[in-house]
């Protein structure tokens, strides 16, 4: 049974992997025919309206406890991160705003130590150190490749800080991960209407755009989210499933220069390499010391 129940896991590890590696590439594309906000509040209510069908298909209630979370962190996911995340998207190449926001566990990390009152070994801070290289590096070698402006880049590295403190957040938050996620995308996309209507957005969705935001929408913000923590809770050990992780900004990559046709440069891969190696061993060094 246990095998059968790994299998699962693995099974629903890997197309969330497959999932989330299209989101560099779904961002850009629909980027490239819609605003920031416009792609944000459309995927918004397309990932609300796929949580309540979750929820509806699972007769699972929402409690006060759940709407009151949402308020909170519906405000830090979608509206926010996303907002910020997507414009560093507009001003940068696709991979270097996918590596620069895969920092976030890194960040992630050193928030845990002042706010979860969890300690940094030598060994992990190593790990945290060659992240941050890895990122430095892709800032410096990657002008010569590509037109990195200060100002998207540090949007990217802002999104991993507003990532990370949502993660602290929710983890706090118990409760039905469904419920959950429905309350904050519905909330999140109160917010996003409000400060469209407040800053004059324009909806006018293309034809073009629509695949694209679907796809984010549906995967990236929606159901992936469920598979995930369903393939964490079906498997025996989590280290192999969790491990999985690591695929992604990669099988990013190679999507990213098949579908938006961005070459790939060398940098990107040498800091992507540094950044994945500084987590891994960062994860390692917490699983030494226990």
């Amino acid at each position: 049974m246990a095998d059968k129940s790994d299998r699962s896991a693995v099974f629903l590890a890997l197309v969330s992997v497959v999932c989330w590696s299209g989101a560099a590439t779904a961002f850009k594309k629909a980027l490239s025919h819609g605003s920031p906000w416009l792609v944000v509040f459309s995927a918004s209510v397309i990932s609300s309206a796929v949580f309540g069908i979750v929820l509806a298909a699972g007769k699972q209630r929402v409690t006060k406890a759940h709407v009151m979370s949402g308020l909170y962190l519906g405000f830090l996911n979608p509206f926010l991160y996303y907002l910020v995340l997507l414009n560093a998207y507009r001003g940068l190449p696709a991979q270097i705003a996918m590596v620069v926001n895969y920092l976030w566990p890194v960040v992630l990390v050193l928030l845990s130590v002042p706010l979860l009152g969890q300690k940094l070994n030598k060994k992990g801070f190593s790990g945290v150190m060659l992240s941050f290289a890895g990122v430095a590096f892709l800032a410096l070698a990657g002008g010569s490749s590509f037109s990195i402006s200060p100002a998207p880049l540090f949007l990217a590295l802002a999104s991993t800080i507003i990532w990370a403190v949502y993660w602290i957040l929710n983890t706090r938050s118990r409760g039905n991960t469904a419920a959950a996620l429905f309350t904050g995308f519905v909330s999140g996309s109160l917010y996003l209407f409000v400060y469209g209507v407040v800053t004059g957005q324009q909806f006018s969705l293309h034809a073009e755009a629509l695949p694209w935001i679907l796809y984010v929408g549906v995967f990236e913000m929606g159901i992936t989210y469920i598979l995930w923590n369903t393939a964490l809770k079906r498997a025996s050990t989590t280290a192999a499933v969790s491990s999985m992780i690591f695929l992604t900004p990669f099988l990013a990559l190679i999507l990213i220069q098949a579908v938006v046709g961005e070459k790939i440069a060398s940098s990107t891969v040498i800091g992507l390499v540094m950044v994945a190696g500084g987590i891994f061993l960062e994860k390692r060094s917490r699983k030494n010391t226990r």
